[in-house]
């Protein structure tokens, strides 16, 4: 008997190997045809001698040999690879990992691809490790009030998971490797290719799930992947007013005129310069903190912080400025005026946020009405309200411009009024 090369046998396995995946991707597009596309758009190579499958954000590189270890004790486990990386992809789980706990977050959307995986039920992703995960997911869920990769990285930078918990979710959960998520100049095209295709997907869902009660994981996540986000710095000049500053007006001001007459004349210019110019600058402005006890207050300190940090950075304030922080729960707890950058500087300091009991918005809008008719305000822009959105909004729209910020949204909350600004952040945005 002729002895099978090495060469042989290592083409052998790849072959082998490619097969497996083509029945998975064939057995993913027959069970779920509204991914079509994403299917056709996610690269699968082979790549021998890495120990592991790796995703760059682009392509899933899975390695021959471990695969077919894996398949053979998991008949299933190539179409639960694959399907763990496509939704990677569609969930948008590269996105802009620079500024995030890199651990907490690879493991946060692990779990949430997971999740979705085994809502759905199909016996073509079964794996016999989905009971024990079924219940951990179970658990999990009530602990962290959802389970998209959004929330579970929220949930995990405020109850931090011991060593153990994390190696255990590792074990559940973890299929390809993360190596180049953190390339985000590489990622950027293929990004924003596959948000457009997600919003195709969780339109194509909305037929899929008529016939199907399993869709509701895969709907959140598509809605959260989908979600607009905000450049905060940009927002805030929507803000800004127009005022007067002391300085030379360029845009007016003819230098010609302005030399020869000294230089003819002596002292004696022709053109004298126009001290004022038109500057967008904030200068009355309102801060409101929503100090219930459902918003953290080192979350409320770090929007204050950045809120500030922007303002100041480029400018935004006057020589002379008028800023009232108000701290509200079901009531105005604290006015905290500003007129100079060293009061805002103590504020952020030493100041001590107060209340924590239930919300209503309501007293601040009566508030800010009281000061307008004591003239506390000579030309008053805009309301920055921060808050988790679980409150009463006042019915009346006032007369200047309103802005509800929100760290997460949430599907339970009093739908913000027609007249205001919606802005949903997300919380590395405050880092």
């Amino acid at each position: 008997m002729i002895e099978t090369s090495r060469d042989d046998r290592q083409l052998q396995i790849r072959n082998i190997a490619g097969e497996v995946m083509r029945l998975a991707h064939d057995g993913i597009l027959i069970n779920m045809r509204f991914l079509d596309v994403a299917l056709s758009r996610l690269k699968v190579v082979c790549r021998e001698q890495t120990g592991a499958h790796l995703f760059d954000g682009m392509m899933l590189h899975y390695d021959p040999a471990l695969l077919l270890g894996q398949y053979k004790s998991a008949p299933h486990y190539a179409a639960r690879l694959y399907l763990h990386t496509l939704l990677h992809c569609i969930f948008y789980h590269g996105r802009n990992t620079d500024k995030l706990n890199r651990a907490y977050w690879d493991m946060a959307t692990d779990i949430a691809v997971e999740h979705t995986i085994v809502d759905m039920g199909l016996h073509l992703t079964r794996l016999p490790s989905d009971d024990l995960l079924q219940n951990r997911l179970e658990l999990l869920h009530k602990q962290a009030g959802g389970l998209t990769a959004e929330k579970l990285y929220r949930h995990f930078r405020v109850e931090e998971p011991s060593k153990k918990a994390m190696e255990e979710w590792h074990k559940l959960c973890h299929y390809d490797e993360h190596i180049y998520w953190d390339r985000q100049e590489e990622l950027d095209l293929s990004q924003a290719e596959w948000r457009r295709l997600s919003e195709r997907i969780k339109a194509d869902l909305k037929s899929f799930s008529r016939d199907r009660d399993n869709a509701e994981s895969m709907e959140q996540n598509l809605k959260e992947a989908t979600r607009e986000r905000y450049d905060y710095t940009d927002f805030l000049r929507k803000f800004m007013v127009m005022g007067e500053t002391v300085q030379v007006n360029d845009d007016e001001f003819d230098y010609i005129y302005y030399t020869y007459g000294l230089q003819t004349y002596g002292n004696m210019p022709l053109v004298e310069p126009l001290e004022y110019k038109d500057s967008n600058k904030i200068r009355d402005f309102v801060i409101a903190l929503d100090t219930s006890a459902s918003c953290r207050g080192e979350i409320v300190q770090a929007f204050l912080q950045k809120t500030y940090n922007i303002l100041q950075a480029g400018e935004n304030f006057f020589s002379k400025i008028n800023v009232h922080i108000l701290q509200c729960d079901s009531e105005v707890r604290q006015d905290t005026k500003i007129t100079r950058r060293e009061e805002f500087d103590d504020f952020l300091a030493h100041g001590k946020l107060t209340g924590f009991g239930s919300t209503d918005f309501r007293p601040v809008f009566a508030y800010v009405e009281n000061l307008q008719e004591k003239q506390e305000f000579d030309n008053l822009k805009g309301l920055l309200y921060f808050t988790d959105g679980y409150g009463i909004y006042p019915e009346r729209m006032p007369d200047y411009d309103v802005a509800f910020v929100f760290l997460q949204e949430d599907e339970n909350a009093p739908k913000t009024p027609p007249w205001a600004i919606k802005i949903v952040l997300d919380e590395e945005e405050l880092e």
